[in-house]
């Protein structure tokens, strides 16, 4: 009886970890063509307060690159926030929000969030 006991306990456990939702890092990763680079200052000059005050972190901000596969941008960015609510908070932010129009019409970017590991 107790092995069974403990059998349960063992698979009601592994259970609940399964079950708790932890929060995982998460990261902007913006590819970027920039087409009007004075506009586009305008924008990037405002970007890592605005990340920082919403708890992000610039890991990579245009820097040099070497491409090794495929074709892409002469632009890239690597934001990292302690989860993906704070991160898509940043990006919906007003404040972020009232500079993003700068950004769309100074460059052609996609930009997605992605879960860390």
């Amino acid at each position: 009886m107790p092995r069974m006991l403990l059998r349960l306990w063992l698979l009601l456990k592994s259970y609940w970890v399964l079950e708790e939702k932890t929060e995982m890092t998460a990261y902007i990763i913006a590819r970027i063509d920039v087409t009007d680079l004075e506009d586009y200052k305008l924008y990037a000059s405002q970007t890592v307060a605005l990340a920082e005050k919403a708890g992000g972190t610039f890991l990579a901000k245009g820097g040099a690159m070497t491409q090794v596969e495929g074709s892409g941008p002469d632009r890239h960015v690597l934001i990292s926030f302690p989860t993906r609510q704070q991160a898509l908070d940043w990006y919906h932010s007003p404040e972020y929000q009232a500079i993003l129009p700068i950004a769309l019409r100074s460059s052609r970017r996609d930009l997605v969030i992605v879960d860390g590991v």
